[in-house]
């Protein structure tokens, strides 16, 4: 199977990163390895493809709002926020979109069992969940077979900006971090290296 290329970006507008994701994807081909982005965003509200004014609460914050080309609803992005987009050809993989939602889904909850933590997807909304509270949320994009965006996972980070909106289309739904279940905050460098590491366990 093709070779993962991990690449830390450290912290990255979002812009920036959305528009070389995209390069990336319109000119990779059939030989390009696939990658693995590990970025944390300044603040930001993206809003999914199908996503619906009404789920932003407060429009005028000063955090701006970017309609991007990913899947799902609102969410939001900050400092303290570990963001991975795998850029995968899910071709070459035989991965279908459910597929990959699931990779995911059980690579965060790998994760979070590092921590002594119990983690759940929920059929009816991406993204993994602690006691029903959200700590991961997850939005994907796939072209010409290869999938871009990915995954967010609360670490340590200021939580208040998700009263802002409703959570990837959900009113009223809690917004928790690994830092409300860990005794020592682990940092956002330490979490994207398990967190790669269960992701490309999931991906041999």
């Amino acid at each position: 199977m093709s070779a993962v290329v991990v690449k830390n970006l450290g912290q990255l507008e979002y812009e920036t990163c959305w528009q070389a994701m995209r390069d990336f994807t319109d000119t990779r081909t059939a030989a390009t390895d696939d990658e693995l982005w590990l970025v944390e965003h300044p603040p930001v509200y993206t809003q999914g493809q199908a996503g619906k004014p009404e789920h932003l609460l407060l429009p005028a914050t000063d955090i701006p709002v970017v309609q991007t080309d990913r899947g799902g609803q609102i969410t939001y992005h900050g400092p303290g926020q570990l963001v991975a987009y795998p850029l995968l050809n899910l071709k070459r993989r035989k991965l279908g979109v459910r597929d990959l939602v699931t990779l995911i889904e059980n690579s965060v909850v790998r994760l979070l069992g590092d921590y002594g933590i119990i983690g759940e997807p929920r059929p009816d909304a991406p993204g993994v969940y602690v006691d029903g509270k959200k700590i991961s949320s997850l939005g994907l994009r796939v072209r010409k077979g290869c999938s871009y965006h990915g995954v967010a996972i609360n670490v340590n980070m200021d939580l208040q900006p998700f009263a802002n909106i409703n959570p990837c289309g959900y009113a009223g739904l809690a917004m928790v971090q690994l830092t409300d279940y860990t005794a020592e905050p682990p940092s956002v460098a330490e979490v994207a290296d398990r967190y790669s590491a269960r992701l490309l366990e999931l991906l041999k």
